[in-house]
């Protein structure tokens, strides 16, 4: 009788094992990414502490306090009008859509939501489906009472609860960890996928932390394609409900590279701009003169309008763009 208990939980485990790895994909070393190791967030505040960077500040401050500064730091709440817009595409959007399945927040999974996130939250895809139904009543609360807040602002309440949501979402972003593990390989099946231990850059040997031990080069951390995860090629055919949004990485890849031009993302961005981890853009002065040569010539006359002299103002305006893509795009 015991020889066949040691039977049924040696059976067990080995389905259970089998179920699992048919449950995370395909792919050599996926259970060891950071998701896979940890399991999948159930709570936003476990899907921000999946992916908190906090520890890198100490050794790397400089690039932290640029980052801090950055679009990215802020990628979904952005100023306020990228919480705004990810209200309006849930209502408007997939909650409104027929056979989306959503009635109501509650029906709400991971998926509806990757239109947005994939860009906005790539990790989102880490987290069950009750996380998306928090984030978006989190969306809400935030929304209902930052108005309550602007129509009066001695409502303490409604200013207490729409900071405390605030910092919620301004938490969920992409950070260090996002981009120096997550996303710094594409090709997991050439080159491996992202291990729960390291972080990639461009360097390989030990790492002077407690939980990230090791480093290892990244084959994209310099290259645009890494930038191309989610500033991307256009319509996201791979999603149930296609989007056309980003697509910075394809109008460069058709009308700057397949021109014979050779800078990457991060040199314009990061390098020649001298911003750094700021990586920024449009908003930007310097990003401005380097992207858009604009000229202006002017001169005044008269003209005869019958028997009437009239002023005349001759403007010329020209405008090229020196940008390795399409603007404005994002």
């Amino acid at each position: 009788m015991k020889q066949f208990k040691v039977i049924g939980v040696a059976a067990l485990a080995l389905l259970l094992s089998a179920t699992m790895a048919f449950a995370i994909g395909a792919g050599v070393g996926r259970d060891g990414t950071i998701v896979g190791t940890k399991g999948k967030a159930k709570t936003v505040q476990e899907l921000i502490d999946m992916y908190d960077s906090t520890g890198c500040i100490d050794c790397h401050e400089d690039a932290h306090d640029d980052w801090a500064a950055s679009p990215h730091a802020r990628s979904i709440y952005g100023t306020g009008r990228a919480a705004a817009t990810m209200i309006t595409a849930m209502k408007n959007g997939f909650m409104s859509w027929e056979y989306s399945g959503v009635k109501s927040t509650k029906d709400i999974k991971v998926e509806h939501w990757m239109g947005c996130m994939k860009c906005h939250l790539p990790q989102l895809a880490d987290a069950t489906d009750e996380v998306a139904v928090e984030l978006a009543d989190t969306l809400n609360e935030w929304y209902a009472n930052a108005k309550k807040a602007l129509k009066n602002p001695d409502d303490k309440k409604a200013i207490a609860i729409r900071d405390k949501h605030q910092k919620t979402l301004t938490s969920l972003n992409i950070n260090c960890l996002v981009c120096h593990n997550r996303m710094a390989i594409t090709h997991k099946w050439t080159d491996g996928y992202p291990q729960h231990d390291t972080v990639y850059g461009f360097n390989d040997g030990e790492h002077e932390d407690e939980t990230f031990t090791k480093m290892k080069r990244s084959l994209i951390m310099d290259e645009s394609i890494f930038c191309g995860q989610c500033h991307g090629m256009g319509p996201n055919l791979e999603l149930e409900n296609p989007t056309q949004c980003a697509t910075a990485y394809g109008s460069y890849m058709w009308a700057y590279r397949a021109e014979g031009g050779q800078e990457s993302c991060q040199e314009c961005h990061m390098e020649k701009s001298g911003l750094g981890h700021k990586i920024l853009s449009y908003s930007d002065e310097t990003m401005q003169k380097m992207a858009i040569d604009f000229k202006v010539e002017s001169y005044v006359s008269q003209w005869l309008d019958g028997s009437t002299l009239k002023p005349k103002a001759v403007v010329k305006v020209k405008m090229v763009n020196r940008s390795g893509h399409s603007i404005p795009d994002g």
